[in-house]
């Protein structure tokens, strides 16, 4: 099994970071693009199919926060 995930959505960034998914890199190699890669981790299949079943649960101002800390890596030059 590929022991990577990857996403260029960031609203789905955003919930595996809040749920202490492991962000390995920003892969920067699309243009107008970032890609996000995270370590496949025990139920990350699961937590993705409900966050497009729109049945994820978690607090607001983590989720944002985990948001906001994304966009900030994604604008920086590192």
């Amino acid at each position: 099994m590929n022991q990577e995930f990857s996403t260029f959505d960031l609203g789905l960034a955003a919930v595996l970071l809040t749920l202490k998914y492991e962000l390995l890199e920003l892969d920067r190699s699309y243009p107008k693009k970032i890609r996000f890669i995270f370590r496949r981790e025990r139920n990350i299949e699961q937590v993705i199919n409900d966050y497009f079943d729109d049945k994820i649960e978690l607090p607001a101002q983590s989720l944002l926060q985990n948001q906001k800390i994304l966009k900030n890596r994604i604008y920086s030059d590192a």
